[in-house]
């Protein structure tokens, strides 16, 4: 018998769900892919790169790169593969046998794995029927229970709602742990609390390159902090986590940012258009959102999801996950992908369809 550590035996692993489907509208990817250009580069870079050099240690010209868009120190700035690398790394950092890590539900699923496989106990606190999350609540919870750290999502996934900042503030304010906001789909939003960053020490922003920037197959991401908060993380993270074709992609992205705005403003017109369409569907409840995905409850939701993929139109089933009864996630995709999904949805409660 396989003797594995109790605190594993009932976890369960994050899985993607079901086949490939031709239209893929269920892991938030960025619509569109990388522009044409910095495509290029980046295909020119890779090929210059010395695969039998292990990539810089440091990352030093890429950290640079970040903070200077902040007017920051590279010392402030840590890259990971992926920005869930570094929320995995946090949790080992803060948590621990015998303390807590708050965090909110429904919320993204990988936080409560994150938190047991650190050993951590963790104290959910539900969103309000609306799925917004209560700045009190929060606090509350941490006090209550003494926690070493807050994780947050702004904007939220999957629900795509928001926090206000003086709601943020409001819990750097009343907690004396950590407060992480992780900011994957802050180019989607475009307001952030890295201004608060100066004042609050115990602050800690992540972000990603997998979703707007479009390096998903890359998993590149990176966390803004204090140096002495960069420089506890790199206490559990392995030597060379960041592999040299990754960096090389991540630093021509970000030189290239600009490039990608255009698209960015397509994916936040196309989502108001989207939610606009099902808000006119019997059946249909759409929810605000301010990231490249809307949630939606849907009556008969499992029904409408076999129709989907059955027109291999993939989405995030979250039908059976607690608070989120009967929902379905759907990035927002392109033009036509939108019309696809949009067409089946409305031809399932039109009764044009048969499932």
């Amino acid at each position: 018998m396989l003797k594995i550590r109790p605190s594993l035996i009932e976890l369960q692993p994050y899985r993607a769900e079901g086949e490939e489907k031709q239209i893929r509208l269920d892991a938030n990817e960025c619509a569109g892919g990388l522009p044409a250009e910095v495509k290029r580069e980046i295909a020119d870079a890779l090929g210059r790169i010395d695969l039998h050099r292990y990539p810089d240690i440091l990352m030093s010209g890429l950290r640079k790169e970040i903070a200077a868009e902040f007017s920051l120190a590279a010392e402030h700035i840590m890259i990971g593969s992926g920005s869930s690398e570094l929320l995995q790394a946090i949790c080992h950092v803060f948590g621990g046998a015998d303390r807590t890590i708050v965090f909110p539900t429904p919320s993204f699923s990988m936080y409560g794995i994150y938190v047991r496989l650190s050993d951590s106990t963790g104290e959910a606190v539900a969103l309000e029927t609306d799925y917004s999350l209560s700045a009190a609540k929060v606090i509350e919870a941490a006090n209550r229970t003494q926690a070493s750290l807050v994780l947050l999502c702004n904007p939220n996934n999957p629900t795509g709602t928001v926090m206000p900042q003086a709601d943020i503030e409001a819990i750097l304010q009343g907690v004396e742990c950590p407060v992480l906001v992780d900011e994957a789909y802050y180019e989607y939003y475009g307001q952030s609390s890295v201004n608060l960053l100066a004042s609050y020490p115990r602050l800690i922003i992540t972000r990603t390159f997998s979703k707007a920037y479009g390096l998903a197959g890359a998993r590149v991401g990176y966390m803004i902090a204090q140096p002495e908060m960069i420089d506890a993380v790199h206490k559990v993270l392995m030597p060379y986590h960041v592999n040299a074709l990754s960096l090389a992609a991540a630093g021509i992205v970000h030189a290239n940012r600009q490039a990608f705005a255009a698209g960015i403003q397509v994916t936040k017109t196309e989502r108001a258009r989207l939610i606009a369409a099902l808000l006119k569907i019997p059946g249909v409840t759409v929810y605000p959102s301010e990231a490249n995905f809307v949630l939606l409850r849907a009556d008969h939701s499992g029904e409408l999801n076999r129709l989907l993929e059955s027109r291999s139109i993939s989405i995030r089933n979250f039908g059976q996950a607690p608070g989120l009864h009967g929902c379905l996630r759907v990035t927002i995709g392109t033009t036509a992908e939108n019309d696809a999904f949009l067409q089946t949805v409305q031809d399932y409660y039109s009764h044009k369809a048969v499932v």
